[in-house]
This record gives C-alpha cells, sequence and structure tokens, in this order.
C-alpha cells in the first residue's frame, strides 16, 4: 500500500534541523523501504518554500523517490465538505486548508498518511489510517 508523506515530515528532513528530524528520517527511510511514497500539488507547494527554485526542490524529493499525483476530484470535494465541518465547529480560517486536502487525498486514495500532525486527520479522517510519532 503507498504511503502519502505529509508536508511536515518533508520539511523536517529537508528544512533546517529541528527536534522532529530524526523521528522524521527514521520513519520516512523506513516507509520508503517497503512503500512506495506519494506527494501531490499541495505537498510540494508547501515544501518549496524551503527552496530557492523548482530544480533544488527536485534535487531534494526525486521523483523516483516520490510519485507526483494529482488531487483527485473526490478528494477536492471531500476536502472542502471537512473544512467546511472544522469551520462549523469553530475552526479559524487561516492555514488549515492543504492539511484537509492531503488528508482527504490520502482517505480517497486509499493510502497511509505519515505525519506528525496528527490530531486534525483523527478527526475528520477517523478511517485514515496514520503513521505518527505516539
Amino acid at each position: 500500500m503507498p504511503v502519502f508523506v505529509d508536508s511536515s515530515v518533508l520539511i523536517d528532513v529537508v528544512g533546517t534541523p529541528g527536534p522532529w528530524r530524526e523521528w522524521s528520517e527514521v520513519t520516512l527511510r523506513a516507509a520508503a523501504e517497503q512503500h512506495v511514497l506519494v506527494v501531490n500539488p499541495i505537498v510540494l507547494g508547501e515544501v518549496s518554500m524551503g527552496f530557492d527554485s523548482i530544480e533544488a526542490l527536485e534535487e531534494a524529493l526525486p521523483a523516483e523517490t516520490y510519485r507526483r499525483e494529482g488531487i483527485p476530484l473526490p478528494a477536492a470535494f471531500l476536502a472542502g465538505r471537512c473544512f467546511l465541518d472544522y469551520r462549523r465547529r469553530g475552526g479559524s480560517r487561516t492555514g488549515v486548508l492543504p492539511d484537509f486536502y492531503i488528508g482527504a487525498h490520502a482517505a480517497v486514495a486509499g493510502y497511509r498518511l505519515l505525519t506528525r500532525d496528527a490530531a486534525r486527520y483523527r478527526t475528520y479522517f477517523p478511517r485514515l489510517e496514520l503513521i505518527t510519532p505516539s
């Protein structure tokens, strides 16, 4: 089963070293040994902020390691519906919509999601299988 990789894990690995780097590196390496790793344009867009060029991004996240997929239409619809539910529950408007696209893509495709930000995914995508630190 492919594993969808959340941008939080990739930023830990390719960005400035932080407290989650070791967990993210070890877990990402283990996933890559047994599964196809998947990213989409939302993930690449979030990770791209740490690079000066698309070539540098491509070098850090090579296509032979990270399969690129477009966002399926059912995933875009599900992301919007879950975001609406989030807003109705009092969630803030800023900075979270990408998480809903990521979670919906993994859920619709039947992938596991490698992330260290599990709370929102567990709430809005309860059947999504997560790979998390806890």
